[in-house]
């Protein structure tokens, strides 16, 4: 330790040294003081002014900082910019300091390291959607998945394949992701967008994570829940030890760690979920999402929930069904459906309190929160006593529920506080020893009044007031000039001087100093009695912590299945069939995307089949040939929706869906290049097309869309071909491929289970109608043409464009450019052609704009326009 440096910047270094990798938000009285660099990086990131305090070795301390009461945001948005917070509070209060001598230093500790996957304030975390902490690790090419949300305390695990990791990490979408120091997984993580926390080998030792399982939950290993395979628990110890240093002391309410099976889901990879675009668009809106299109959860635990669904289709038919007979039941029965909404609606979230109870950060309202949700749990469980299974509530957890629903509501009050701090949130009435504690406490106050009054005429000051603050604490405050007179013989015998300002003088008397004790000793007690209440439901809560995760995830059920319902009857969506074969048979099915952006605009969606099969009913490939602008990528992008929405365990936007279990489901559709990688537009193309091909099962189901458009044209047309070929031949798999390649329709005649399916379009005088109807057969040109004249490309150029296309058609080595170059002059119509009229460049040719007057102007075009006509 450097000479000079203050007991105060000696334990601020002391305890930064413990958090190198964090921004240390030092307590500060009202702020958070941060130092060095970490104030400058702060500051820069906060856009907050940088300060300086002192020096240390002989160099100015640059300081900033934020205030207590509004530290959650700044928090936020260090978060979202990547950095790590550890928060640093007093540990005592500033007088027990005082009393160890003046330059005593008040006791800090870090309470708390705060990171992208450890969030749990609401106004941190996006209440419908989960907040999950992932970690991976691999043991002797065995891999493993475990990833928790300590807001909500789900705890999942999973065995993975090392080509699984990134379809997974797109799947759960992690805010941080913890790996093994040197870990040979870390560049691909990182470049893939997601935060990553290198951690030290002994967290993933798989030895020491069945002590801490056993520790975290209560069991003699993880043999008491399930079996884990090593990876798995070598992940789960590391998630948990992550916890213990970041939560520092308080244990969270974590449920009991779920194992999730390797082929419960099924497989999308992150191509695919960007490209159906299922909870984000590709700009990263939701709005224009899936998920936006479908949400009608109106529980925070609904909206979760039905994320969850979305991102993870399964393929357990009878969990399927089970999931469907729910939001049957809110399908037909639309009285019920409106009364569990309403139920619902008065719920708040049940989770995120419950975590916050766990990790000693709860407040009244979070109390609250719960005690209102289990109010509306009790009013919908009478709601569904004849529900499906899915539904059903046991009576255990329902009596369980009702006893704590009404201790809380005995004992907190209708109105809640902000913190505990600000007192008020027992009941009036429910102790009458806290009553009489607080009504002692607001009389006294109501002494203070009445005895400035008294002084006031005492004295004849009107000015006189008695004010409070935490140095002096009550006190008489008089204006400067009055000064003689209260410091004079007579008024001296009652009011003692305490304090001079550079505005008023400042007494005490016996009297004051008698009720400021009989007050402070009033406000205490009732605090005192208030927090012990609190303490005892908070326990309460804990010791119900694992009926309450019940009823939490009872009461999502019921908001998604009531939700899908309500959509499925308003938007006319059908009850999928389905079963373990191949048939995939849609009719008149829609995108719910799409659908409803047209519906905003008051335009129709057309509706179209799709028959994927083994048989006379379809053939299990569907080539798809059309102009751009005309639907093929909806028509794609629709029947994989419809088959992942059956598989959720929803209704469809079709008519009628029978639907082969899908096992994994692919998309290439688009355009786009991977700059941080080096790839171009082509060559994501051909990564994202080899993945399908090199994964894809016989019950896959698979959307291409214009595959080998992204370099030269014959290059382009043998590798769409080939893999057509591949698909049919050895993936065997249902697909639809969408072309602008018509050499690939002949096709269907030499494969058997491929079929030709165009879009319909219409020429009407030169014109091009799209009909967004799809047709059996095959189209015999692109309109190509017509769309670029749509899209507004100079007329010179679409002539020119007619010219060259009417040549390459007709030529006998058609396409051949390097022959036609000779034919085709260049510029031959890139500019319009004059008008071919003697008579016309006669006249102009006589005429001097320079002489002419706005009238001859006028009069000589009305001359030269009858000529040309």
């Amino acid at each position: 330790m450097g000479a000079g440096i203050t007991p105060m910047m000696a334990q601020f270094l002391e305890i930064k040294a413990r958090y190198p990798m964090a921004l240390l938000f030092y307590r500060m009285g009202d702020f958070y003081e941060l130092f060095f660099e970490d104030a400058e990086a702060a500051a820069a990131a906060l856009d907050i002014t940088l300060t300086k305090r002192g020096k240390h070795q002989g160099a100015d301390i640059p300081m900033c900082g934020v205030p207590v009461h509004s530290a959650e945001g700044y928090l936020l948005t260090l978060i979202r910019k990547g950095f790590r917070v550890a928060v640093c509070e007093q540990m005592e209060d500033p007088a027990e300091a005082k009393k160890r001598g003046s330059k005593s230093v008040v006791k800090r500790d870090v309470v708390r390291l705060v990171t992208p996957g450890t969030l749990t304030e609401d106004t941190l975390l996006d209440a419908r959607a989960n907040n999950y902490l992932a970690a991976l690790t691999a043991i002797r090419g065995e891999a493993a998945l475990a990833w928790a949300d300590l807001s909500t305390g789900e705890v999942t695990t999973k065995a993975l394949s090392l080509p699984q990791i990134a379809h997974e990490l797109a799947r759960l979408s992690p805010s941080e992701v913890l790996l093994s120091d040197g870990s040979d997984l870390l560049d691909e993580i990182e470049t893939a967008g997601f935060a990553v926390t290198e951690r030290p080998r002994a967290s993933f030792d798989s030895a020491g994570a069945m002590k801490r399982i056993g520790t975290t939950f209560g069991v003699d290993g993880s043999d008491g829940f399930g079996q884990f395979s090593r990876a798995e628990q070598s992940a789960l110890g590391a998630l948990i030890d992550y916890f213990e240093i970041t939560q520092i002391g308080n244990a969270p309410i974590l449920q009991t760690p779920r194992r999730e099976p390797g082929d419960g889901a099924v497989a999308i990879d992150a191509a695919t979920r960007r490209n159906l675009e299922l909870t984000e668009t590709l700009s990263g809106q939701r709005e224009g999402s899936l998920l936006w299109a479908l949400d009608r959860t109106v529980t925070p635990g609904g909206g979760r929930l039905l994320r969850r669904r979305l991102t993870t289709p399964i393929r357990d038919l009878e969990q399927i069904t089970r999931r469907v007979d729910a939001v049957s039941l809110f399908a037909e029965d639309h009285h019920l459906s409106d009364r569990v909404r309403g139920h619902l609606r008065r719920s708040p979230d049940i989770d995120r309190p419950l975590a916050r109870i766990g990790l000693d950060r709860a407040q009244p309202r979070d109390l609250g929160a719960i005690r209102d949700a289990l109010a509306s749990a009790a009013a919908l469980a009478e709601e569904l006593q004849n529900a499906p299974p899915i539904l059903a509530v046991e009576d255990a957890d329902r009596a369980g529920a009702a006893a704590l629903c009404a201790r809380l509501t005995d004992t907190l009050a209708d109105e809640l506080p902000v913190s505990t701090s600000d007192g008020g949130f027992v009941r009036s009435g429910f102790d009458t020893v806290l009553d009489e504690a607080r009504a002692l406490r607001d009389e006294s106050r109501k002494v203070i009044a009445s005895l400035q009054a008294g002084y006031v005429d005492q004295t004849g000051i009107n000015t006189l007031k008695i004010k409070h603050n935490a140095v002096l604490g009550y006190f008489i405050e008089v204006p400067s000039r009055h000064s003689e007179k209260m410091l004079g013989e007579a008024m001296g015998q009652t009011f003692r001087h305490r304090q001079t300002t550079a505005n008023a003088l400042r007494f005490t008397t016996v009297e004051l100093a008698e009720l400021e004790q009989k007050i402070l000793r009033a406000a205490d007690e009732a605090m005192s009695i208030e927090k012990a209440h609190f303490e005892a439901l908070i326990e309460a809560c804990q010791t119900e912590a694992a009926r309450l995760s019940v009823l939490a995830r009872w009461m999502a059920e019921a908001d998604v299945a009531s939700a899908m319902g309500s959509l499925a009857r308003d938007e006319d969506w059908t009850r999928p069939a389905l079963h373990d074969g191949n048939r995939f048979m849609i009719e008149a099915g829609r995108h719910p995307v799409v659908e409803r952006s047209l519906k905003a605009s008051g335009e129709p969606f057309i509706a179209n089949d799709c028959a994927l099969s083994d048989g006379s009913e379809g053939a299990k490939i569907r080539l798809l040939t059309g102009p751009n602008m005309a639907g093929k990528s909806t028509y794609l992008r629709q029947n994989a929706i419809i088959a992942l929405l059956a598989q959720c365990g929803f209704f469809v936007p079709a008519a009628r869906a029978e639907i082969g279990l899908v096992s994994q489901i692919f998309s290439r559709v688009g355009a786009s290049d991977d700059l941080a990688r080096g790839r171009s537009t082509f060559m994501v193309e051909m990564v994202e097309t080899a993945a399908i091909l090199n994964q894809a099962d016989a019950h896959a189901l698979v959307i291409l869309d214009e595959i080998g458009r992204g370099t030269a044209t014959y290059d382009g047309l043998s590798i769409a071909w080939a893999t057509l070929e591949h698909l049919h031949g050895a993936n065997r798999c249902r697909a639809l491929f969408a072309t602008h390649y018509h050499e690939l329709t002949p096709l269907a005649q030499r494969l058997e289970d491929v079929e030709n399916a165009t879009m319909a379009v219409k020429e009407w005088e030169g014109e091009v109608v799209f009909l967004h109807e799809v047709r059996p057969g095959a189209a015999d040109r692109s309109y190509g043409v017509q769309v670029a004249r749509l899209a507004g490309l100079p007329h010179s150029v679409i002539e020119r464009a007619k010219v060259i296309l009417s040549e390459l058609e007709s030529a006998p080595a058609r396409g051949d450019a390097a022959a036609l170059a000779d034919t085709l002059p260049l510029f031959a119509v890139s500019q319009p052609k004059p008008p071919d009229t003697p008579e016309a460049l006669k006249a102009l040719e006589g005429i001097d704009p320079d002489e002419l007057t706005p009238k001859d102007a006028l009069d000589a075009l009305y001359r030269l326009k009858g000529l040309l006509e």
